[in-house]
């Protein structure tokens, strides 16, 4: 009987373990993109040129996918280079002590149609935090050299004083030269791996 039981538990894991799925980022497809409010008056968008993700799912299911994303500080691009090299001092990320933020999901789960919601633990300048991200589930295709291909928008919303991004100045009005809430913007395409 417990020889039964032991097959039928190693069954049960080479089924599992067959089951998932790994998918990689297409970069040339995929931005990792913020926006913050500037003067209270505009809002100034960056993105992030180096980043990469790692997610694993049980077969094409995306609900209670692993996601493990990383993006490189130093790639920071807001279209001023006077501006991406204040924002890697020390007044904002830190990127030489502290040169990648990193999120790491702990669930994926469906809401309605189309949409998800994602949780994770979302870590900049050393302190991690769990935050909830939106996410809008595009569909999967195959692309015409036959790669299966799935697309993301991940949408939210992180307060950077609560990771230690805090300089500012306040205007004559009351209000800060750069917001406090930050928008993220991800669209994300992957690659089913073979």
């Amino acid at each position: 009987m417990k020889k039964i039981y032991v097959s039928l538990f190693a069954l049960l894991l080479t089924v599992t373990l067959s089951a998932q799925t790994k998918w990689s980022i297409d970069k040339s497809h995929s931005k990792v993109g913020f926006s913050v409010s500037h003067l209270v008056i505009t809002d100034v968008s960056g993105n992030f040129k180096n980043f990469d993700v790692y997610v694993e799912t049980n077969g094409d299911d995306f609900e209670n996918a692993k996601i493990d994303f990383w993006a490189d500080v130093n790639s920071i691009n807001t279209e001023n280079e006077g501006r991406d090299k204040h924002l890697k001092s020390d007044d904002f990320f830190n990127a030489e002590k502290f040169p990648k933020i990193i999120f790491k999901s702990k669930s994926l789960k469906k809401v309605s149609g189309n949409k998800y919601q994602l949780v994770g633990d979302f870590t900049m300048r050393d302190v991690t935090k769990q935050i909830t991200l939106d996410v809008a589930f595009k569909g999967i295709v195959k692309d015409p050299w036959g790669n299966t291909k799935a697309g993301f928008k991940v949408t939210g919303e992180v307060n950077r004083f609560d990771y230690g991004l805090k300089w500012n100045n306040t205007l004559e009005t009351g209000g800060l030269v750069v917001g406090k809430d930050v928008e993220l913007i991800v669209d994300v395409q992957l690659v089913k791996q073979k």
